[in-house]
């Protein structure tokens, strides 16, 4: 049964399928793959509350209360879902899982579910109860880190979604720098955001928005709760947006917009400095590229007397994957692996005054391709007049 929305936007196009029998068994066959290379009997996935993006990667269920798959070689995965309530759903959403409910503590119905074992893996955040209990009957190997190295890479059909939410999140930008007027909040910028993709099936990712007078500053960076805030004439806003398609498939926008005013001096200053950042770190992006080449094209940042708070590269689609780099520290591990084919990544230079009073925004999500990278965005670059917009 289709989980998509019929309703369509205006500019966004239609959306892409739902994932085919085809590319679920591709993902389910990679940790088949993994779990031979550890000599595993089972593998389980577990996610609680929203969190724990193995479950939907594999099941095609969004992780609602908690939820655990378990991966047997040669073997369905068994979905287990707690609330009674959600379980019918899960059996609709869920692709080629035998669905069951978690009855009353999940280590039992979980150990229940896999029988005898002598080794199993583990991807999520497992719970301490759910740990000690698998810890008391097997081995068990956490897979994080090889199973965030798989999602790095994008298939086709994961590429279309993202392209659709990449959309989606411009429109969603487009709302916000539209409905940033004098006399608005940051709660109306947030609400602006969230109307222009509820009605056409998008989900907030994350919406994180700040203003503050260009004059007198006092935020170098966009809050993660809005507020209320006034927006005034010469107010600047910055933001960064990420509409998902379905469950963690995200676009991510960073921008930073003027109200009813020219930049001053200091925003321009520091605006251009983020946009040079932003073409010296993307025009890296290649496949092959190391990532200590994108951190280090990103000291321009410095060499011009300003600082950054926020990371400057990131992997996204599946989770927060790596590289991810920062000035904070040096990349290590799994960070100075080259970036590959398929890849997609966001570039985003938050560019800030030393004191953290001021700051700007800017970059998106790219994908990394044969021949270099493209962005997956479509909305206007640089800083942002809200009353030319």
């Amino acid at each position: 049964m289709s989980t998509r929305p019929s309703l369509l936007s205006r500019g966004v196009g239609t959306p892409p399928p739902d994932f085919s029998d085809a590319e679920m068994a591709r993902r389910r066959a990679t940790i088949e793959e993994l779990a031979a290379r550890h000599e595993l009997d089972a593998v389980i996935a577990y996610g609680a509350n929203k969190f724990g993006n193995a479950v939907p990667w594999l099941t095609g269920w969004p992780v609602t209360r908690e939820a655990v798959a378990v991966l047997r070689p040669g073997a369905p995965p068994a979905l287990l879902v707690s609330f009674p309530n959600h379980v019918p759903n899960a059996r609709r959403l869920a692709t080629g899982c035998e669905v069951a409910p978690i009855v009353e503590r999940t280590p039992d119905t979980v150990l229940s579910t896999l029988g005898t074992v002598r080794r199993v893996g583990t991807i999520g955040p497992v719970p301490v109860s759910l740990r000690t209990a698998l810890d008391g009957v097997a081995a068990v190997v956490e897979l994080d880190g090889e199973y965030g190295r798989l999602r790095a890479r994008k298939s086709d059909e994961e590429m279309a979604w993202l392209r659709h939410a990449a959309a989606l999140t411009d429109l969603s930008a487009a709302a916000l720098v539209s409905a940033a007027v004098p006399g608005a909040t940051e709660l109306d910028l947030v609400a602006a955001v969230e109307s222009a993709y509820a009605a056409i099936g998008g989900v907030n990712h994350i919406h994180y928005v700040a203003a503050t007078s260009m004059e007198s500053p006092d935020r170098c960076a966009p809050g993660q709760w809005p507020t209320s805030r006034l927006l005034e004439s010469g107010s600047v806003v910055v933001f960064e947006l990420s509409t998902t398609w379905g469950p963690d498939y995200p676009g991510q926008v960073l921008r930073t917009v003027t109200v009813d005013a020219e930049p001053t001096p200091l925003y321009r200053e520091l605006h251009d400095v983020a946009d040079a950042a932003l073409a010296a770190m993307s025009g890296l992006l290649r496949p092959g590229a190391l990532p200590l080449e994108l951190r280090k094209a990103a000291d321009l940042v410095l060499d011009a007397g300003f600082t950054t708070v926020d990371d400057l590269v990131h992997g996204l689609g599946g989770g927060y994957l790596p590289p991810v780099l920062s000035h904070r520290s040096e990349p290590s591990g799994r960070d100075l692996l080259p970036l590959e084919e398929g890849m997609t990544v966001v570039v985003q230079p938050n560019v800030c005054t030393t004191d953290l009073r001021a700051g700007v925004q800017t970059g998106e999500m790219f994908e990394i391709t044969a021949d270099g990278a493209r962005s997956l965005h479509h909305f206007p670059t640089g800083l942002l007049r809200a009353d030319t917009f």
